[in-house]
């Protein structure tokens, strides 16, 4: 596998790729890459001929007083974890790459409504830098296939909404999250939690199954479930702050008689703010 810092190398190297007739696969991350990460790029391989990754971590997807400074950056171990899996190409450029002087200040890439509730409510500002940074990223790598973890179900949602609006052109797949054995989702920044927490963050996932499999029953008191599961986290130690039953399209308030839903879950535990989802069809 091949590690290049700067957009001319990478476009040189695709552009040749492309030449040779190769489909272009891409996984980007911010690294501190675990087994739901390496996933993506397994399932990247059965669309695409060439894959790329990106390690990059976003400081416009930050908002004031988050962990920016103390993001895990462990590239080495990244790249040991691309190589063997089989990823062709990884892009890790440093910040003044992506946004060189002040263009950080530029411009930006605003998605509407769907990026207004939820994690969008809870940190103004994030979706407008995630989906300025996959729009620059989209523009810098040109894949005919990107693949995006479910278990971020809003930032999906939003970066298939930018890609249809800004006609990118790119199959975007949402690939089905990856758990740890007691169902807590993967995520970068469970190396913030202790053994105990791990095991009591559970919870977050089995209150998910429990909302969907009470609504599969017949339950449609969304705000009932909603208020029960968060008495629950806050009995496994979380801080929650939002468990909301959603139509699965638009993110919106799931009414009665809507059957494609997702139920998105945030909540804190110790230092870490995690979030997990469930979607089903009734």
């Amino acid at each position: 596998m091949q590690t290049v810092n700067s957009i001319k190398e990478l476009r040189a190297i695709i552009h040749a790729q492309r030449l040779a007739g190769k489909r272009i696969g891409f996984v980007p991350t911010m690294g501190n890459l675990h087994e739901g990460h390496i996933t993506l790029v397994r399932e990247g391989q059965k669309h695409a001929d060439f894959m790329v990754s990106s390690v990059f971590v976003n400081p416009t997807q930050f908002v004031a007083g988050e962990d920016f400074d103390k993001y895990p950056r462990t590239l080495k171990e990244d790249q040991e974890k691309l190589a063997a899996v089989g990823c062709n190409l990884l892009f890790a450029p440093p910040v003044d790459e992506m946004y060189p002087g002040d263009q950080a200040s530029w411009a930006s890439v605003h998605v509407t409504k769907i990026t207004e509730r939820h994690c969008g409510a809870a940190r103004p500002g994030h979706f407008d830098g995630v989906a300025t940074v996959v729009t620059k990223l989209f523009n810098i790598v040109k894949p005919d296939v990107a693949l995006f973890g479910k278990k971020d179900f809003q930032q999906l949602a939003v970066i298939r909404r930018m890609s249809t609006a800004l006609c990118f052109g790119i199959d975007i797949i949402g690939i089905d999250t990856v758990r740890e054995a007691n169902g807590l989702a993967m995520s970068s920044r469970n190396g913030y939690l202790t053994a105990d927490e791990k095991n009591r963050g559970a919870e977050m996932y089995r209150s998910l199954c429990a909302a969907r499999d009470a609504i599969k029953g017949g339950n449609t008191n969304f705000a009932q479930l909603s208020s029960e599961a968060n008495d629950k986290l806050e009995a496994a130690g979380f801080i929650p702050e939002y468990f909301s039953v959603c139509r699965a399209d638009t993110l919106e308030p799931a009414q009665p008689g809507d059957r494609n839903l997702v139920i998105l879950a945030a909540a804190r535990m110790g230092k870490a703010r995690l979030i997990d989802n469930i979607d089903f069809t009734l």
